[in-house]
């Protein structure tokens, strides 16, 4: 099956815990082998969890929530539902 970005999004929680089944694990680690956008959306899930793991407090900066959901919501946008992303 190819997927595109929007149900790569979808796994990465159950990609990163290994609860995926082999095919759907084996259908995101392909499209991750073409997609920047989406392994780069896996390193920040997986950094976010390690930083977190240890019980540390970070401040952010002012507005920064507002800006990543409003970045989130145009690059959810930005990709047709139906349309499987191209394979490089």
């Amino acid at each position: 099956m190819v997927l595109n970005c929007r149900h790569v999004w979808d796994y990465i929680s159950g990609y990163l815990d290994n609860t995926l089944d082999a095919q759907t694990r084996a259908d995101v680690e392909k499209h991750l082998e073409h997609c920047e956008i989406c392994s780069a959306v896996l390193d920040s899930t997986r950094n976010i969890l390690i930083l977190t793991a240890d019980d540390r407090v970070f401040e952010l900066p002012v507005g920064y929530s507002e800006r990543l959901h409003a970045r989130l919501a145009q690059a959810m946008l930005e990709i047709p539902l139906d349309e499987p992303e191209s394979s490089a």
